[in-house]
């Protein structure tokens, strides 16, 4: 059934960005940009729903409270696409950096355009930090909640953590207060996969690390804090009757934690 389930969802996905590009575009680039942000944000509700109704994988989030009021930085563990738009109905005006590539996309590039996202242009390290620096600072003037993901790319759940220092120098440049998030989606939706996992995908938002670290014990401090939470996590999920097919990384970081699950992996990658 699982085949078949994750079949009909990814089917379901596609076509649900189709069908709501085509309803919700005259909308979304008429209104006001903070309005047009209720076409995102349905279609993230969309994905959600649906993944519960066919594939049965819900989600709890732990912790909302402890975002901040205004700006501020949120730095959540990067499994999954699921990832990606999971918490934007909970953030009120998200501000991405991305690669200007992106840019290019007919129709995405558009979108992303209209809510004044951050393009990377490809150069010196110095340089490209610089001006990200100073455009990240003109759009959180405006009350924005950056997510930047510590990783850069995804990784499988249990793998040994790989921050870049990236958010470290934001950090230090922006002076703002970053919100870790954990969670072990990639356990229900893997990166690079076809199959989707019934089961409950559960998230913690910890409380924010407050601007003035210095980079070095900011930097050890959110690794340690966000790892700590995804391997209580992903202890809990392993133990707990919904657990899906573990991947070897999985696997290796319980036995590492002293844990031997009941369940071996199936998904192995």
């Amino acid at each position: 059934m699982i085949p078949l389930r994750s079949l009909a969802f990814n089917i379901a996905f596609y076509v649900t960005i189709i069908v709501e590009m085509i309803i919700f575009t005259p909308y979304y680039f008429l209104a006001p940009r903070k309005q047009a942000w209720f076409v995102p944000k349905f279609w993230a509700r969309s994905n959600l729903w649906l993944q519960k109704v066919i594939v049965g994988a819900d989600h709890e989030i732990e912790g909302l409270e402890n975002f901040p009021q205004g700006s501020f930085i949120i730095a959540p563990k990067h499994q999954s696409f699921w990832d990606t738009f999971a918490f934007l109905p909970h953030i009120p005006d998200t501000l991405y950096i991305l690669k200007r590539e992106l840019m290019w996309i007919p129709l995405f590039g558009w979108y992303v355009a209209k809510q004044r996202m951050i393009p990377v242009n490809r150069g010196s390290r110095a340089k490209v930090l610089k001006e990200v620096v100073r455009l990240t600072r003109e759009r959180m003037a405006e009350g924005r909640q950056l997510i930047i993901y510590p990783e850069g790319t995804r990784r499988a759940p249990g793998a040994p953590p790989s921050y870049k220092y990236g958010i470290a120098e934001l950090y230090d440049q922006l002076g703002l207060p970053v919100v870790p998030i954990a969670h072990q989606a990639g356990l229900y939706w893997p990166r690079r996969k076809f199959l989707r996992f019934p089961g409950t995908i559960r998230v913690r938002i910890l409380p924010p690390i407050p601007p003035g670290l210095d980079k070095e014990t900011f930097h050890a401090r959110l690794i340690a804090e966000t790892e700590a939470a995804c391997d209580e996590i992903l202890v809990e999920t392993a133990a707990g009757p919904d657990c899906p097919p573990l991947p070897r990384s999985a696997l290796e970081r319980l036995r590492e934690l002293g844990v031997e699950p009941a369940r071996a992996g199936q998904n192995v990658s």
